[in-house]
C-alpha cells in the first residue's frame, strides 16, 4: 500500500513561482535570534524528493535579488526575479535611476536565471514601511524595465486594488504579461487581472477565509499557478482550506529542532502539495490532472524558452 501511495505522489511534478529562500529562517534565525544552524540544504532536498522540478526565488530588493541569484546559480532547478517589494521603495529615492540601472544589470549579467521583473506593486497592508505615494511611483518607474526587458511581470497587490489596476492599465503597452502572485482579491478583481492577461497565483494566504476559496474555484484553468511564498503562507488549520488537506508533515518547534526535520510555523516549498490539494478540493478536479495542467501553464509563462 505504502509503495502504492509513493507511486501516486512522484507523478506529480511542481515548480514553485514564488519561494524566499533568501530568508533568514533557512539560516536557523528567526527575528535576529539564531536557534539553529543552516538547513537550507535539507529543505531543497525535501521539495526535489517531492516532485519539486524548478522554483523561482522571489527577489524584493536590490541586495535581495543578489543574495538569490548567488543561491540560484548554484543548482539548474534554482531561478528568480528581479524587482523592489512595495514595501521597500524607499530603496530607490537616493538615487533612482541608479537603483533602476542596477536591477538591469542584475539582469543581463544572469539572463538564463531571471524569468520575471518583480516582485513589485502595491502594499497598503503596511504603510509603516513605505507610504502609497512611494510605492506607486516606484511600482510604475519599475514598469520601465518592462520594455527593455522583455519578461513576465512578478506582482504584488494588498488592499490596493484600484490604484494597482490604473498602473498598469496605464503601462498596458509596456508589459508582457505575468503573474499576480499571493492573490487574496475578490472574484472581480480575479477577473479583472484575467482580463489583463495575467496569471493568478496561489498560495496558503490566498485560501484562507471561504470567500478565498469560492474565488479559487472560479479561476481559469489556464491561468492557475502555484506557490507557497514559503518561509510565509503556510497552510494553518484555522484556514478555511486547511479540511481539504490529505498531506502533513510532521514539525517541531525551533527551539527543539534536529536536523533534517520541518519547523513548525515555518513553510517550505515541499508544502506546496498541500496547495494543489486544497485547489483540487474547491475545484472538484482530479489532483494529476490539475497538476499537470498548472505545470503546463507555469511552463508557458516563464520557461517556454528553456
Amino acid at each position: 500500500m505504502l509503495s502504492r501511495v509513493l507511486k501516486m505522489v512522484s507523478i506529480k511534478k511542481f515548480i514553485d513561482i514564488g519561494a524566499n529562500l533568501t530568508d533568514d529562517m533557512y539560516q536557523g534565525s528567526y527575528h535576529g535570534s539564531k536557534k539553529h544552524d543552516s538547513d537550507l540544504d535539507l529543505v531543497l532536498k525535501r521539495c526535489w524528493d517531492g516532485g519539486m522540478e524548478k522554483m523561482i526565488i522571489t527577489g524584493g530588493s536590490l541586495a535581495d535579488c543578489e543574495s538569490a541569484l548567488k543561491l540560484a546559480n548554484t543548482d539548474d532547478r534554482l531561478y528568480t526575479t528581479v524587482g523592489c517589494h512595495p514595501t521597500r521603495c524607499k530603496d530607490f529615492e537616493a538615487n533612482p535611476s541608479q537603483y533602476l540601472e542596477s536591477l538591469k544589470s542584475l539582469y543581463i549579467l544572469n539572463a538564463k536565471k531571471v524569468m520575471a521583473i518583480g516582485e513589485c506593486g502595491l502594499d497598503y497592508d503596511r504603510l509603516h514601511f513605505c507610504e502609497k505615494d512611494v510605492q506607486k511611483k516606484y511600482f510604475e518607474y519599475q514598469l520601465q524595465l518592462c520594455e527593455e526587458i522583455k519578461l513576465p511581470l512578478f506582482l504584488h497587490c494588498r488592499a490596493a486594488w484600484g490604484d494597482f489596476f490604473e498602473i498598469l492599465s496605464r503601462n498596458r503597452t509596456k508589459t508582457a504579461g505575468g503573474v499576480v502572485h499571493s492573490f487574496d482579491g475578490s472574484l472581480d478583481n480575479m477577473k479583472k487581472a484575467v482580463d489583463m492577461g495575467f496569471y493568478i497565483g496561489i498560495n496558503g494566504c490566498s485560501l484562507k477565509t471561504a470567500d478565498n476559496l469560492a474565488v479559487a474555484a472560479q479561476i481559469p484553468s489556464d491561468r492557475l499557478l502555484l506557490e507557497t511564498d514559503c518561509p510565509w503562507c503556510e497552510v494553518k488549520a484555522s484556514h478555511a482550506g486547511f479540511k481539504y488537506i490529505k498531506t502533513q508533515r510532521p514539525s517541531v518547534k525551533k527551539e527543539k529542532f534536529v536536523n533534517g526535520t520541518m519547523v513548525k510555523g515555518r513553510n517550505e516549498p515541499v508544502n506546496i502539495t498541500q496547495v494543489l490539494e486544497i485547489l483540487a478540493g474547491v475545484r472538484n478536479e482530479n489532483e494529476e490532472e490539475l497538476c499537470t495542467n498548472i505545470l503546463d501553464n507555469t511552463n508557458r509563462l516563464f520557461f517556454k524558452n528553456n
